[in-house]
């Protein structure tokens, strides 16, 4: 499909989800990036009226700057779909799979991915009993920016077993996913598709003087250190790299993907495990892909470019398979 330039973009952000001031931010850097390389920008800052106004806008491509639900869960990717809107980022079904992280581990394990065990448990089971020998980590299957995140260890001030009076992700979230608590280091690397199929950007390194990489130290300025490229062995960031683009592989993810890490130094290969792939990686100052992407000589205006022309490119060739496929049917 050839396009005139300017193409016309609507930058989809903001929402419900708890993670709406980081998607505003993402929008907005995206929308200003855009409008600084000549094209014709539509913000939404979405509400229940989304289809109405996409509607109305007519674009030629979405660019999704939504995170957590309903924005990386499927939800508005479904929605996209069915308007026959190109966009952003991963699709329905890698969307729906990608949020769970339970069913990310289904997907990635048997491909030989690393990543830790552990089980869903109910908040009524945590309360009678730790379902993992201390420390283990808690956190909610379906959400992004490490929301709602705990890690539980013999001296927490939650109680044994865990008091419901007790500040924690159990007093929000009906089920949680247990994990085990894996010492270390902090990695993370992002995959960026292109031509030649996807590429990773590199490793990043986050040094957290204190605490883990929660939200709050995701997107306040100051709180962790970004150490990029990360300083560590090179066969690490290679097994890093290797995994960071397997995931995004196997689960089917387009545009950009990034996944997050968990390395225990001390056990040199077999200590790296992959914690779970982001299909929708913040776009603003403090993100990482954007960092990443810089070091590997892509400014941010070029990256927001690039993933609106491999949206047009995907959903041309989805076009293309349902048109074959009408074919062989007729």
């Amino acid at each position: 499909m050839m396009f005139d330039k300017p193409l016309h973009v609507a930058v989809l952000m903001g929402g419900w989800a708890n993670e709406r001031p980081v998607s505003l931010m993402s929008g907005h850097g995206v929308a200003d990036a855009l409008e600084a390389r000549g094209f014709r920008v539509t913000r939404i800052d979405m509400g229940r009226d989304v289809a109405l106004r996409l509607h109305e806008a007519a674009p030629d491509v979405v660019f999704n700057a939504l995170h957590g639900v309903p924005g990386e869960d499927g939800s508005v990717q479904g929605l996209l779909d069915l308007m026959g809107l190109a966009y952003t980022h991963s699709g329905l079904a890698t969307s729906v799979i990608a949020i769970d992280k339970q069913l990310t581990k289904q997907a990635l394990v048997p491909h030989g991915i690393p990543m830790p065990g552990g089980r869903i448990v109910t908040r009524e089971e945590l309360y009678q009993g730790d379902p993992l020998p201390r420390p283990f980590v808690l956190k909610p299957v379906n959400e992004g920016s490490s929301v709602g995140v705990a890690i539980v260890t013999a001296d927490s001030n939650v109680g044994n077993p865990i008091n419901p009076q007790a500040t924690g992700p159990w007093q929000e979230f009906a089920e949680l996913l247990a994990e085990p608590f894996i010492k270390g280091r902090e990695l993370t690397a992002a995959v960026l598709d292109g031509p030649d199929g996807p590429r990773a950007l590199g490793v990043t390194e986050l040094v957290i003087e204190n605490g883990f990489y929660d939200y709050e130290h995701k997107y306040t300025e100051g709180r962790t250190v970004h150490v990029c490229p990360a300083q560590i062995p090179a066969d690490i960031t290679k097994l890093c790299e290797d995994y960071a683009i397997r995931a995004h592989q196997v689960l089917g993810c387009h545009g950009t993907s990034r996944t997050d890490f968990r390395w225990d130094d001390e056990l040199g290969a077999a200590g790296l495990f992959v914690l779970e792939t982001n299909t929708q990686p913040g776009m603003t100052p403090l993100s990482l892909v954007p960092e990443q992407a810089a070091q590997a000589g892509i400014s941010y205006g070029e990256l927001v470019e690039l993933l609106v022309h491999e949206a047009l490119r995907v959903h041309a060739a989805k076009a293309n398979k349902r048109g074959r496929h009408g074919a062989d049917q007729a």
